[in-house]
């Protein structure tokens, strides 16, 4: 990931060093050009494990992150006692189950096995895809901070193992099936043709699951960074997105005070629930 500089807060450099998880991806190459027209420097970091990024935003390692969703952000602030806040939003995604061996869910066969991410927020989440796909039963319906222990096997259908998420798209030759984060499915080039089952990325309750570019709190009115959500949304940088990531995905132009607002009623959500 190459060193890290730390910076100030409030610092005059137009450098803006940004933690994401698909650096490789085409559509940043367009995005860090629109910026350097507009006199801002993007220095992408790179990360291969979730549980890096804000950590290296909170410590100053960064000035901003793109990675994550508001449920994963909301459980990390509240786990770890921190304010880290979303400036912008930039897409929604369907969490998708993918599957090499089966073209259909009820391929599957009784007993079969399933992998999902392991963080708490993709694991919930992919528990409640699949039981919308009648793969498994969660006790009391499930809600999106469910576990694997909230599985009733005797009445589910298929055996569910957690795995970093950076390993779900290589499990698929071993497994029936596999919950991939978009990011990691387009890397390991899985097709639309393979996806069996995902959920609805324009419905109430994958407001959650809105990514979102991030910035500590006392950055969040730093306009440098709104520019570069500004940016984000620049039409030919929205069109690099979509050609990179797929149309899967539904771009988002929240309003930030409305993510804040949500981050806070997210966290108090995680703390009821636990956290």
């Amino acid at each position: 990931m190459g060193s890290a500089v730390a910076c100030g807060s409030d610092s005059d450099s137009d450098t803006v060093k940004i933690g994401v998880a698909d650096a490789a991806e085409s559509y940043w190459t367009v995005f860090t050009k629109k910026a350097a027209d507009e006199g801002i420097t993007v220095d992408l970091v790179n990360f291969t494990d979730y549980n890096q990024p804000n950590p290296a935003l909170a410590e100053g390692e960064l000035q901003l992150n793109e990675f994550q969703h508001m449920l994963y952000l909301a459980t990390y602030n509240q786990k770890n006692d921190q304010k880290l806040v979303p400036i912008g939003a930039t897409a929604v995604y369907p969490l998708p189950l993918y599957s090499t061996k089966h073209t259909s869910v009820s391929q599957i066969p009784q007993g079969g096995s399933v992998v999902i991410p392991n963080d708490p927020t993709n694991q919930a989440r992919g528990l409640l895809v699949l039981q919308q796909a009648g793969l498994i039963t969660l006790r009391n319906g499930g809600n999106g901070f469910s576990t694997i222990a909230d599985i009733d096997q005797a009445a589910s259908k298929v055996k569910v193992t957690a795995v970093d998420a950076g390993q779900t798209a290589q499990s698929l030759d071993s497994v029936d099936g596999a919950i991939v984060n978009n990011n990691y499915a387009t890397s390991a080039k899985l097709g639309e043709d393979e996806i069996i089952a995902k959920d609805d990325p324009n419905s109430d309750i994958a407001k959650p699951y809105i990514n979102v570019f991030v910035a500590r709190d006392q950055d969040k009115d730093n306009a440098t960074y709104k520019k570069l959500v500004s940016i984000y949304h620049d039409p030919e940088v929205e069109a690099a997105v979509k050609k990179s990531l797929g149309d899967n995905g539904v771009l988002k132009n929240n309003d930030p005070a409305e993510l804040q607002q949500l981050t806070v009623d997210l966290q108090k959500q995680v703390a009821n629930n636990g956290g």
